[in-house]
């Protein structure tokens, strides 16, 4: 050994902390909103506050419709065991075991307790792709290849495609529908911010419902995915149950959000206009032009002498 490691085999694998791709969207929404807040104190009296809460909410609608994309628990679960850790041994360990289930793929956590037991640190995070350009077999065949413990390679055997739970190609097929619905709510969430700046109101609340819409159908597309039921996860007498994760909640609260904004917008349009403008910053701008027209200065004797 080698501080502790065999200097000839490659380290074990640690657990992933963090997203890479959630974190450079968070960082890029993160610019925006710094941007606005740096031009916040050229905005006059009341106005400021409406444009505080238009600019703010409107960001956060769109972070979570990208960042979702990205995470991994859309469906997740966690169990407590005392189960083997590798093969051929017959050393048991106390164990949590998490599943949790994303659009691109499923991610099988692996925490001992403690995390220190048999001279060895537990503590893993694997992940397994089903995109369309990603090849579940061989992920789960590399896996074995580094000899990973026994939990995580017993669950992700459940998702492959061979396995007689059949459940691979319900979640691969729903999670990409699924994504690629989010990424058209995205698009029409673009739209209407152009609308809204154009102005253009009352369609800027269509597209706002478009959105809510779309994402309203996402999450009924990758719910069918639990159509059929899960094959059971069973390590002893601990069973892995799995349940809604917090991103399909966080995508169902800004579905919900951009469906009230919609209607929001479009009512207020047909029963008070004014209220509308003056949310928008519409109101003193068109009342200012109808003033300046009003003010018309004639010189009398350039009217009587065209007479």
């Amino acid at each position: 050994l080698f501080d502790g490691i065999y200097p000839f085999y490659s380290q074990k694998r640690k657990a992933a902390v963090f997203d890479v791709s959630t974190v450079i969207v968070i960082v890029v929404f993160l610019m925006f909103t710094c941007s606005f807040l740096l031009i916040i104190p050229g905005i006059r009296g009341r106005l400021r506050l409406y444009w505080t809460l238009r600019v703010l909410l409107s960001l956060l609608v769109g972070v979570v419709m990208v960042v979702v994309q990205f995470t991994g628990d859309w469906e997740s679960g966690w169990v407590k065991a005392n189960t083997s850790y590798k093969s051929f041994s017959r050393a048991l360990v106390n164990v949590d075991i998490g599943l949790h289930v994303g659009l691109a793929g499923v991610n099988v956590t692996l925490v001992g307790n403690p995390v220190n037991q048999l001279n060895e640190t537990i503590n893993y995070n694997e992940h397994f792709a089903w995109t369309l350009d990603a090849n579940y077999d061989r992920s789960y065949s590399e896996g074995l290849e580094k000899g990973l413990p026994n939990p995580i390679l017993y669950v992700a055997e459940k998702f492959t495609p061979q396995s007689p739970c059949g459940v691979h190609r319900q979640y691969r097929i729903s999670g990409h529908y699924a994504s690629a619905t989010l990424w058209v709510a995205f698009c029409a969430w673009l739209i209407s911010n152009v609308l809204f700046s154009m102005p253009v109101l009352v369609y800027g609340g269509y597209m706002l419902l478009v959105t809510g819409a779309f994402v309203i159908f996402s999450l009924l597309s990758f719910s069918t995915g639990r159509i059929s039921p899960m094959c059971p996860i069973r390590f002893g007498s601990a069973a892995l149950r799995t349940g809604y994760g917090g991103s399909f909640w966080l995508t169902l609260a800004m579905g919900l959000l951009c469906s009230v904004a919609g209607v929001t917008v479009v009512a207020l349009h047909y029963f008070n206009l004014d209220l509308l403008k003056t949310f928008f910053d519409l109101h003193e701008d068109k009342a200012e032009e109808s003033q300046e027209m009003t003010e018309v200065y004639v010189n009398p004797h350039s009217v009587n002498k065209g007479l």
